[in-house]
Formats: C-alpha cells, sequence, structure tokens
C-alpha cells in the first residue's frame, strides 16, 4: 500500500501538477526513466513480500494492452522461484490434508523440494505397493501448498482492490483502465491456482484432448493422494524440451520437436479449444520412447494451474471482427471490440477508425509473396506509428485473449531456439491442411470458400479496392443508382476476403520488427492469431 501511495502521488505530481504550471514538457522529458525506475522498484518489491506478488508482476508484464512497455520489459524477468518451505511445515501441511501420516500415504517421500514457488513446492515420493499395483507405476511428484498461503492470497487481494478503487477515482487512468476489472481478473485466475483440486481437472481434460495423439502425453493423477492443498501426479520428469543436447544426444532431431510443439499447441488452440497457457521450457519434457528408435518420442506438459479456454462467446466475438475487418465496416468493426469487452466506455473510436484505414489502404490488397517484397524499413515505420496509435487508445483485452498471445510467444521463442529457421507462419499451413481434412465437415467448407475468396480478390485491379475504401469513407461523393449497385456488389466481394491476407500482414511485420522493438513486435505477431482464428475456427459453432 505504501509503495502504491509513493507511485500514485508521483504520478500526480507529474502528470497533473507540473502542466498545469507550463512545465508538461520538463515531466515528458522524465517519463521514461520514471516508469522504469518505478518497474524495478516493483520488481524488488515482490520478490521481497512474495506471496502474489510475483504473480502480479508476471500478470502486469504481459498487460501490453494496458502498460507502456518501459514497465513491462522491466518485469518481463519476474521469476517465480522462492526459497522453499521448511520441510516440517510442509509435512504437517500434507498430512492434515491427507489425513494420513506421510510413511502412511507413501512408500517413501523425499524431504528436499524439487522446484519451489511462491503458492507451494515439490516434492518426489513413491507411491505404496498396493497402489502402485493399481495405477501401474511407482514414481509420483507431490505439490503441497505453503502453509497459511490462502491468508497470505487474501491480505494481497484485499490490498489490490484497495488500490484498484483508487484508480477508479482517478479520471485520467479510469478513462483508459477499467482498474477493478483486471484486479478481478488476476484475482480470478489466482484462485484457481491454489486449488489443486481444479488443476488436476485440468490436467485430465488436456490429457482427454489428445487421448489418440501418441506425440502428446500429460501426467497422471493419482486422486487418492489428491486434496485441495495436495496434487499427486506420476512423475514424467524427462529431457527438458530447450536441452537441445540432451536431445541430441538422444537421437531426437530438435527440429522435429519444435514442428510437433507448433501443432501440438495449434491443436489445442483452434481444435480443443483449451490450451496450456504457461507452456515454457520448465513446463514441457521430451519422453523418449521404449524402443529407443530416434522417431519414438512424445511431448509432455506438466503444471496445469493457468489455462486458457476459446469460449463460443470469444469465438463469436472474433468472427464478427474479422468480418468487419474484412468489409471495412468501420460501425461493425467497433461494435465487435465492444462485444469482445475490449473498448472501455470512454474510448473515442475516431483515431483506431483511422489506423484501420491507414493499415488496409496500404497493404489489404497484397497477398503473402507482395508483402514480402515490400521494403522492410517501410513496414518497420508503419507498424511503429501503428502500434503507438494502439498504444494510445483504452484498450482491455480479455484475460483469454492475453493468454493466447502469451501463450504464441512463449512456443515462438522455445521453437526458435530448437530451430533457428523455424517460424510461426511454417507451422500455420501444414495445420491448417491437417485441420480441413474430409471429416472436418463446415470446417473444411469454410475453409474451401476462404481459399477460393482469396484467389478472387487477387485478381481484383487494386486501384478499385482503394476506390471502394475511398467511398466507404466518404472521400468520393457516389449518387448514380447504377454506380451505387455496382459498389455494394464489389463490397460484397470485398467482404468475403480471406483472413490469411490480415494475418500475414501483421504477423510479417511483427517477425521484422522483433530485432529492434521486440515487445512491439510480439504485439503485432500476438494480434495475428485474431485472424487466424477467424481462419480456422470460423465454421465452428454455426
Amino acid at each position: 500500500m505504501r509503495f502504491a501511495t509513493r507511485v500514485l502521488v508521483q504520478a500526480w505530481w507529474f502528470e497533473l501538477v507540473l502542466p498545469r504550471f507550463g512545465l508538461a514538457r520538463f515531466a515528458a522529458r522524465g517519463r521514461i526513466p520514471r516508469l522504469q525506475k518505478v518497474a524495478r522498484r516493483f520488481h524488488g518489491l515482490a520478490i521481497e513480500l512474495g506471496g502474489l506478488m510475483i504473480k502480479v508482476g508476471q500478470f502486469m508484464s504481459s498487460r501490453l494492452d494496458v502498460l507502456p512497455p518501459e514497465i513491462t520489459r522491466e518485469l518481463e524477468g519476474l521469476q517465480d522461484e522462492v526459497a522453499p518451505e521448511a520441510f516440517e511445515r510442509i509435512r504437517a501441511q500434507a498430512e492434515a490434508e491427507l489425513g494420513l501420516s506421510l510413511s502412511d500415504a507413501f512408500a517413501s517421500f523425499d524431504p528436499v523440494a524439487i522446484a519451489a514457488a511462491s503458492l507451494g513446492q515439490a516434492h518426489r515420493a513413491t507411491l505404496s505397493e498396493g497402489l502402485a499395483a493399481d495405477l501401474g507405476f511407482t514414481d509420483v511428484v507431490v505439490k503441497v501448498q505453503r502453509p497459511g498461503i490462502e491468508s497470505i492470497v487474501e491480505v494481497d487481494l484485499a490490498a489490490l482492490r484497495r488500490v484498484s478503487r483508487w484508480l477508479a477515482r482517478v479520471r485520467i487512468v479510469s478513462s483508459r483502465v477499467d482498474a477493478p476489472a483486471l484486479v478481478e481478473e488476476f484475482a480470478a485466475t489466482s484462485l484457481e491456482e491454489i486449488d489443486y483440486l481444479h488443476e488436476g481437472a485440468n490436467a485430465e481434460r488436456f490429457e482427454a484432448d489428445f487421448a489418440g495423439d501418441a506425440r502428446v502425453a500429460a501426467p497422471t493423477v493419482v486422486w487418492e493422494r489428491t486434496t485441495l492443498r495436495v496434487l499427486t501426479l506420476s512423475d514424467v520428469t524427462a529431457i527438458k524440451i530447450s536441452d537441445v543436447a540432451g536431445l541430441t544426444a538422444a537421437g531426437i532431431n530438435p527440429a522435429e520437436v519444435a514442428q510437433e510443439l507448433a501443432r501440438a499447441t495449434f491443436q489445442q488452440i483452434f481444435v480443443a479449444g483449451f490450451f496450456h497457457a504457461d507452456p515454457h521450457p520448465g513446463n514441457i519434457f521430451v519422453t523418449p520412447g521404449a524402443t529407443g528408435e530416434p522417431g519414438d518420442w512424445r511431448l509432455t506438459y506438466i503444471d496445469f494451474g493457468m489455462m486458457g479456454e476459446i469460449t463460443d462467446t470469444l469465438r463469436a466475438g472474433l468472427r464478427d471482427f474479422i468480418l468487419a475487418v474484412v468489409a471495412r465496416d468501420s460501425r461493425a468493426l467497433v461494435a465487435s471490440l465492444e462485444r469482445l469487452e475490449v473498448l472501455l466506455p470512454s474510448t473515442e473510436t475516431d483515431e483506431l477508425e483511422r489506423a484501420m484505414s491507414a493499415l488496409f489502404d496500404r497493404f489489404g490488397g497484397m497477398g503473402v509473396a507482395e508483402l514480402q517484397r515490400v521494403d522492410p524499413r517501410e513496414l518497420e515505420v508503419f507498424a511503429a506509428r501503428f502500434g503507438e496509435t494502439i498504444r494510445s487508445l483504452p484498450f482491455q483485452l480479455p484475460e483469454n485473449f492475453l493468454l493466447l498471445i502469451r501463450t504464441i510467444s512463449l512456443i515462438s521463442g522455445v521453437t526458435s531456439a530448437l530451430n533457428r529457421d523455424f517460424n510461426m507462419w511454417d507451422a500455420v499451413e501444414p495445420f491448417a491442411r491437417t485441420v480441413l481434412n474430409p471429416g472436418t465437415g463446415a470446417l473444411r467448407e469454410f475453409g474451401q470458400q476462404a481459399v477460393s475468396f482469396a484467389s478472387t480478390l487477387a485478381r481484383l485491379p487494386r486501384r478499385v479496392d482503394e476506390l471502394a475504401a475511398r467511398v466507404e469513407r466518404g472521400q468520393v461523393a457516389v449518387r448514380t443508382p447504377e454506380l451505387d449497385r455496382r459498389m455494394r456488389l464489389l463490397q460484397r466481394a470485398v467482404s468475403r476476403v480471406a483472413s490469411a491476407v490480415v494475418f500475414s500482414a501483421l504477423l510479417i511485420a511483427g517477425v521484422l520488427l522483433r530485432p529492434t522493438d521486440e515487445v512491439l513486435g510480439w504485439v503485432l505477431m500476438g494480434a495475428s492469431v485474431v485472424p487466424l482464428l477467424h481462419v480456422v475456427l470460423g465454421g465452428r459453432g454455426r
């Protein structure tokens, strides 16, 4: 609370008081160093306090929609690693939860933690002979919550809610960010993370989604040794996915692992609609098969406390958004963003409409090959300006959408480490072909239509496309009834353009921008998921 008070007073002084005395330029010159200093101080505070504060820092580092990059960059490296709790306290917590002594519950239990985080820690153990015989395995990993963590979480959330109410009363903040809503999103996620029954159910759902996939696995939940605060899973420890030397030594091709990881990720997002939202290298193993053959291995995921879901509401909202974009319908675009709860009520939409018009006027008629021939410096400058406009607007992305961006960002980093030449665009086409197979019904039909529409659009003269855009923005007056009819027909044709054009523009811009502005590059690459969702998921839920 003291930290928040100091930050609010500092912001009030530099952003409100000094400008009233004609010192706005002075205040603006020191804004970036001030923001970086605040972020570094919070970084240290989070590590000192533990509890939820580390999670708060990680949450804020992903909020590129509401926080400036100067803050998110400073918080990106905040790791949820703290000193383990004393074993006697962990023993007491586990025994109270299980209603058994550890010696009765397990044949052995290692007192040395293999991992420790702010909310709990993990220990290796072995199951008793009878239970092991029933389940078919002996070695397990037991996650135990830190004693008293629920009270700490309650206190931390109370402090965060109080700060959010302060911010809601500050007009300059409330017009840009719905702080109470952000805190409630974070609270819901945090409370799920300390519910190990929920995490166990997530693990089983994930395993069921890949039941017929020999390349993807998850640990088995030992429900006989699982409670709200204790989670027991089969020990699936193997080669860490980022251990290129270990993979090579085991005869496993890292490039193939990168390809399969991308495929599994797209399968989660676009087919199952339920995805692992924290796929950093520590949460994915590569498990060699029993045969020892080079191609006999699988990806094994762990830690299912943070999961994302593509709900029907989100899917429908994304579909409306893409239809509005390809039709150049600014009113429908704004309406779709409001339905997605991306725009706050205070949003002035004129700047957004102008930014989208500029984007599609310049790149809307281009195919992938044409985009690749555009001067990278032009793309970089345009992306920077477009990103600045987006940041200036009061966007507040839904949590599942942010988790989606985070997931693809993490997976992109892992696949690049496994194969320098790998990029997510290369993985899209083969994935789309596996999804658009004869068994997908309406989805296959929609995919074929999208390809047909894209080909049709490619044959339309770009100058006619530009004229259509100008007419819609009111820059050309058209009064002839016959021409009106023709323009309506043309607009209907334009509205059927494949979302792949938008997807490729944003993705290529993000890839080119990453070396100079990594945060904005990731934002654009993450935003490219929106048109891709329309291509792959548009036919679902009809």
